[in-house]
Protein backbone atom coordinates (compact mmCIF):
# COMPACT_ATOMS: atom_id res chain seq x y z
CA UNK A 1 0.00 0.00 0.00
CA UNK A 2 2.83 2.42 1.02
CA UNK A 3 4.62 1.59 -2.43
CA UNK A 4 1.03 2.40 -4.32
CA UNK A 5 0.75 5.70 -2.80
CA UNK A 6 3.86 6.61 -3.10
CA UNK A 7 4.29 5.59 -6.91
CA UNK A 8 0.41 7.43 -7.56
CA UNK A 9 1.24 10.75 -5.91
CA UNK A 10 4.75 10.75 -7.30
CA UNK A 11 3.03 9.97 -10.94
CA UNK A 12 0.19 12.37 -10.85
CA UNK A 13 2.64 15.39 -9.39
CA UNK A 14 5.24 14.93 -12.48
CA UNK A 15 2.61 14.44 -15.31
CA UNK A 16 0.98 17.49 -13.70
CA UNK A 17 3.88 19.95 -13.61
CA UNK A 18 5.38 18.61 -16.69
CA UNK A 19 1.95 19.64 -18.13
CA UNK A 20 1.84 23.20 -15.94
CA UNK A 21 5.39 24.27 -17.72
CA UNK A 22 4.73 25.04 -21.20
CA UNK A 23 1.80 27.39 -19.90
CA UNK A 24 4.41 29.27 -18.06
CA UNK A 25 6.89 29.42 -20.93
CA UNK A 26 4.08 30.94 -22.72
CA UNK A 27 3.35 33.28 -20.70
CA UNK A 28 6.71 34.10 -20.41
CA UNK A 29 6.66 34.44 -23.88
CA UNK A 30 3.75 37.13 -23.98
CA UNK A 31 6.01 39.52 -21.86
CA UNK A 32 8.06 39.68 -24.78
CA UNK A 33 5.82 42.77 -26.53
CA UNK A 34 8.46 43.89 -29.27
CA UNK A 35 11.88 45.84 -29.45
CA UNK A 36 12.74 47.36 -26.28
CA UNK A 37 9.44 46.23 -24.45
CA UNK A 38 10.33 43.29 -22.74
CA UNK A 39 9.06 42.70 -19.28
CA UNK A 40 12.18 41.11 -17.70
CA UNK A 41 10.90 41.72 -14.36
CA UNK A 42 7.76 39.68 -15.24
CA UNK A 43 10.28 36.80 -17.52
CA UNK A 44 12.30 36.41 -14.64
CA UNK A 45 9.69 35.75 -11.83
CA UNK A 46 8.09 33.08 -14.69
CA UNK A 47 11.57 31.46 -15.02
CA UNK A 48 11.64 31.09 -11.27
CA UNK A 49 8.58 29.23 -11.25
CA UNK A 50 9.78 27.45 -14.06
CA UNK A 51 12.70 26.25 -12.13
CA UNK A 52 10.83 25.34 -9.06
CA UNK A 53 8.26 22.89 -11.10
CA UNK A 54 11.22 21.43 -12.75
CA UNK A 55 13.09 20.75 -9.76
CA UNK A 56 9.75 19.12 -8.16
CA UNK A 57 8.81 17.26 -11.34
CA UNK A 58 12.72 15.22 -11.36
CA UNK A 59 11.66 14.70 -7.51
CA UNK A 60 8.67 13.14 -8.05
CA UNK A 61 9.81 11.12 -11.71
CA UNK A 62 12.86 10.09 -8.91
CA UNK A 63 10.23 8.69 -6.49
CA UNK A 64 8.34 7.34 -9.19
CA UNK A 65 10.57 5.08 -11.05
CA UNK A 66 12.20 3.78 -7.12
CA UNK A 67 9.06 2.98 -6.47
CA UNK A 68 8.32 1.16 -9.83
CA UNK A 69 11.57 -0.41 -10.07
CA UNK A 70 10.94 -2.17 -6.21
CA UNK A 71 7.31 -3.66 -7.54
CA UNK A 72 8.18 -4.88 -10.59
CA UNK A 73 11.18 -6.67 -9.09
CA UNK A 74 8.90 -8.35 -6.56
CA UNK A 75 6.47 -9.32 -9.04
CA UNK A 76 9.39 -10.96 -10.99
CA UNK A 77 10.58 -12.21 -7.71
CA UNK A 78 7.14 -14.14 -6.94
CA UNK A 79 6.68 -15.15 -10.20
CA UNK A 80 9.74 -16.97 -10.09
CA UNK A 81 8.87 -18.69 -6.96
CA UNK A 82 5.62 -19.76 -8.17
CA UNK A 83 6.40 -21.05 -11.28
CA UNK A 84 9.32 -23.25 -9.48
CA UNK A 85 6.66 -24.25 -7.03
CA UNK A 86 4.46 -25.01 -9.21
CA UNK A 87 6.67 -26.74 -11.34
CA UNK A 88 6.91 -29.58 -8.74
CA UNK A 89 3.21 -29.95 -8.59
CA UNK A 90 3.31 -30.87 -12.17
CA UNK A 91 2.80 -34.26 -13.13
CA UNK A 92 5.66 -36.39 -14.84
CA UNK A 93 3.45 -36.79 -18.45
CA UNK A 94 3.58 -32.88 -19.00
CA UNK A 95 7.52 -32.88 -18.02
CA UNK A 96 8.34 -35.66 -20.81
CA UNK A 97 6.07 -33.77 -23.38
CA UNK A 98 7.87 -30.31 -23.30
CA UNK A 99 11.65 -29.98 -23.46
CA UNK A 100 13.70 -28.84 -20.67
CA UNK A 101 14.53 -25.90 -22.42
CA UNK A 102 11.11 -24.84 -22.97
CA UNK A 103 10.55 -25.20 -19.54
CA UNK A 104 13.84 -23.15 -18.18
CA UNK A 105 12.74 -20.63 -20.74
CA UNK A 106 9.63 -20.06 -19.10
CA UNK A 107 10.75 -19.48 -15.82
CA UNK A 108 13.63 -17.74 -16.43
CA UNK A 109 13.79 -15.45 -19.72
CA UNK A 110 9.87 -14.86 -19.68
CA UNK A 111 9.55 -13.41 -16.84
CA UNK A 112 12.28 -11.30 -17.38
CA UNK A 113 11.10 -10.27 -20.35
CA UNK A 114 7.55 -9.79 -18.26
CA UNK A 115 9.80 -7.62 -16.06
CA UNK A 116 11.35 -5.80 -18.30
CA UNK A 117 7.83 -5.16 -20.18
CA UNK A 118 6.54 -4.11 -16.66
CA UNK A 119 9.31 -1.50 -15.99
CA UNK A 120 7.97 0.55 -19.24
CA UNK A 121 5.07 -0.49 -18.85
CA UNK A 122 4.72 0.97 -15.15
CA UNK A 123 5.93 4.38 -16.31
CA UNK A 124 4.55 4.61 -20.33
CA UNK A 125 1.57 3.87 -19.76
CA UNK A 126 0.37 5.27 -16.48
CA UNK A 127 1.72 8.17 -17.55
CA UNK A 128 0.90 8.59 -20.88
CA UNK A 129 -3.10 8.23 -20.03
CA UNK A 130 -2.90 11.31 -17.51
CA UNK A 131 -0.33 12.91 -20.04
CA UNK A 132 -3.03 12.25 -22.96
CA UNK A 133 -6.04 13.60 -20.92
CA UNK A 134 -4.17 16.55 -19.23
CA UNK A 135 -2.71 17.99 -22.87
CA UNK A 136 -6.14 18.18 -24.25
CA UNK A 137 -7.61 19.86 -21.26
CA UNK A 138 -5.12 22.62 -21.81
CA UNK A 139 -5.24 22.88 -25.22
CA UNK A 140 -8.98 23.37 -25.22
CA UNK A 141 -8.52 26.15 -23.08
CA UNK A 142 -6.26 27.68 -25.53
CA UNK A 143 -8.63 26.82 -28.69
CA UNK A 144 -10.89 23.97 -28.93
CA UNK A 145 -10.99 23.94 -33.17
CA UNK A 146 -6.46 23.78 -33.01
CA UNK A 147 -7.33 20.81 -30.75
CA UNK A 148 -9.92 19.55 -32.98
CA UNK A 149 -7.47 19.20 -35.06
CA UNK A 150 -5.06 16.73 -33.14
CA UNK A 151 -7.60 14.75 -31.75
CA UNK A 152 -8.76 13.59 -34.90
CA UNK A 153 -5.55 12.66 -36.85
CA UNK A 154 -3.92 11.00 -33.85
CA UNK A 155 -5.90 7.64 -34.28
CA UNK A 156 -4.41 6.98 -37.82
CA UNK A 157 -0.90 5.89 -36.17
CA UNK A 158 -2.91 3.47 -34.57
CA UNK A 159 -3.64 1.89 -37.70
CA UNK A 160 0.12 1.95 -38.72
CA UNK A 161 1.03 0.56 -35.19
CA UNK A 162 -1.28 -2.09 -35.63
CA UNK A 163 -0.36 -3.15 -39.08
CA UNK A 164 3.28 -3.37 -37.57
CA UNK A 165 2.94 -4.87 -34.20
CA UNK A 166 1.05 -8.03 -35.51
CA UNK A 167 4.11 -8.82 -37.77
CA UNK A 168 6.87 -8.29 -34.91
CA UNK A 169 4.38 -10.02 -32.09
CA UNK A 170 4.34 -13.21 -34.29
CA UNK A 171 7.65 -13.21 -35.21
CA UNK A 172 9.01 -12.64 -31.48
CA UNK A 173 6.72 -15.51 -30.56
CA UNK A 174 8.85 -17.58 -32.56
CA UNK A 175 12.09 -16.35 -31.66
CA UNK A 176 11.24 -17.09 -27.72
CA UNK A 177 9.75 -20.29 -29.13
CA UNK A 178 13.44 -21.02 -30.79
CA UNK A 179 14.99 -19.86 -28.07
CA UNK A 180 13.28 -22.54 -25.86
CA UNK A 181 14.50 -25.12 -28.08
CA UNK A 182 18.22 -23.92 -28.25
CA UNK A 183 18.36 -24.25 -24.27
CA UNK A 184 16.96 -27.62 -24.56
CA UNK A 185 19.48 -28.80 -27.35
CA UNK A 186 22.55 -27.69 -25.79
CA UNK A 187 21.07 -28.97 -22.15
CA UNK A 188 20.56 -32.08 -23.60
CA UNK A 189 23.94 -32.37 -25.26
CA UNK A 190 25.70 -30.69 -22.63
CA UNK A 191 23.95 -33.33 -20.09
CA UNK A 192 24.58 -36.27 -22.39
CA UNK A 193 27.91 -35.39 -23.55
CA UNK A 194 29.30 -39.09 -23.16
CA UNK A 195 26.81 -40.71 -24.94
CA UNK A 196 27.13 -38.55 -27.95
CA UNK A 197 30.55 -39.00 -28.10
CA UNK A 198 30.44 -43.04 -27.65
CA UNK A 199 27.62 -43.03 -30.53
CA UNK A 200 29.25 -40.66 -32.32
CA UNK A 201 26.48 -38.34 -33.10
CA UNK A 202 28.78 -35.26 -32.76
CA UNK A 203 28.28 -34.45 -36.25
CA UNK A 204 24.79 -34.86 -36.45
CA UNK A 205 23.97 -32.67 -33.03
CA UNK A 206 26.20 -29.97 -34.86
CA UNK A 207 24.20 -29.75 -38.00
CA UNK A 208 20.84 -30.18 -35.80
CA UNK A 209 22.52 -26.71 -33.48
CA UNK A 210 23.27 -25.38 -36.61
CA UNK A 211 19.52 -25.42 -38.29
CA UNK A 212 18.17 -24.03 -34.62
CA UNK A 213 20.45 -21.21 -34.30
CA UNK A 214 19.72 -20.08 -38.15
CA UNK A 215 16.38 -20.61 -37.48
CA UNK A 216 16.85 -18.55 -33.85
CA UNK A 217 18.86 -16.02 -36.05
CA UNK A 218 16.20 -14.96 -38.78
CA UNK A 219 13.31 -14.94 -36.29
CA UNK A 220 15.52 -12.43 -33.88
CA UNK A 221 16.44 -10.38 -36.92
CA UNK A 222 12.54 -10.20 -38.17
CA UNK A 223 11.61 -9.27 -34.70
CA UNK A 224 14.04 -6.42 -34.36
CA UNK A 225 12.72 -5.18 -37.80
CA UNK A 226 9.62 -4.92 -37.57
CA UNK A 227 9.65 -3.69 -34.05
CA UNK A 228 12.14 -1.13 -34.91
CA UNK A 229 9.72 0.43 -37.46
CA UNK A 230 7.17 1.21 -35.11
CA UNK A 231 8.45 4.32 -33.52
CA UNK A 232 9.86 6.22 -36.73
CA UNK A 233 6.28 5.60 -38.53
CA UNK A 234 5.04 6.97 -35.55
CA UNK A 235 7.22 9.74 -35.57
CA UNK A 236 6.38 10.48 -39.03
CA UNK A 237 2.94 10.44 -38.68
CA UNK A 238 3.35 12.69 -35.61
CA UNK A 239 5.58 15.18 -37.08
CA UNK A 240 2.85 15.53 -39.73
CA UNK A 241 0.42 16.59 -36.56
CA UNK A 242 2.58 19.31 -35.39
CA UNK A 243 3.66 20.62 -39.16
CA UNK A 244 -0.55 20.55 -38.92
CA UNK A 245 -1.09 22.46 -35.88
CA UNK A 246 2.07 24.98 -36.49
CA UNK A 247 0.41 26.39 -39.58
CA UNK A 248 -3.22 26.26 -37.80
CA UNK A 249 -2.02 28.08 -35.27
CA UNK A 250 0.08 30.86 -37.06
CA UNK A 251 -3.16 31.33 -39.41
CA UNK A 252 -5.06 31.91 -35.38
CA UNK A 253 -2.17 34.60 -34.19
CA UNK A 254 -2.69 36.06 -37.55
CA UNK A 255 -6.23 36.64 -36.65
CA UNK A 256 -5.45 37.43 -33.37
CA UNK A 257 -7.63 34.71 -32.11
CA UNK A 258 -4.52 33.20 -30.06
CA UNK A 259 -0.94 35.16 -29.20
CA UNK A 260 2.12 34.36 -29.47
CA UNK A 261 2.73 32.70 -26.35
CA UNK A 262 -0.59 30.78 -26.33
CA UNK A 263 0.68 29.27 -29.80
CA UNK A 264 4.30 28.67 -28.38
CA UNK A 265 2.57 26.70 -25.56
CA UNK A 266 0.37 24.70 -27.98
CA UNK A 267 3.17 23.13 -29.64
CA UNK A 268 4.84 21.99 -26.38
CA UNK A 269 1.26 20.28 -25.53
CA UNK A 270 1.33 18.95 -29.03
CA UNK A 271 4.73 17.11 -28.81
CA UNK A 272 4.00 15.96 -25.31
CA UNK A 273 0.61 14.65 -26.30
CA UNK A 274 2.01 12.88 -29.19
CA UNK A 275 5.03 11.19 -27.29
CA UNK A 276 2.79 8.98 -25.15
CA UNK A 277 1.27 7.76 -28.07
CA UNK A 278 4.41 6.63 -29.72
CA UNK A 279 5.24 5.08 -26.59
CA UNK A 280 2.21 3.08 -25.84
CA UNK A 281 2.16 2.10 -29.54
Amino acid sequence: LEFRTSFISGYFSAAALTLYIPKLIGYAVDEIIGKGAVNFAGIFRILFQIGICTGITALAQWLMNHVNNQITYKIGKDLRIQAFEHLQKLPLSYVDAHSSGDLISRIVTDIDQFTDGLLLGFTQLFTGVITIIGTICFMLGINPWITLVVVILSPFSFFIASFISKRSFNMFRKQSQTRGNMTGFVNEMLGNIKVVKVFDHGEKAQEEFDQINDDLAYYSLRATFFSSITNPATRFMYSGIYAGVAIAGCMSVIRGSISVGQLSSFLSYTNQYTKPFNEIT
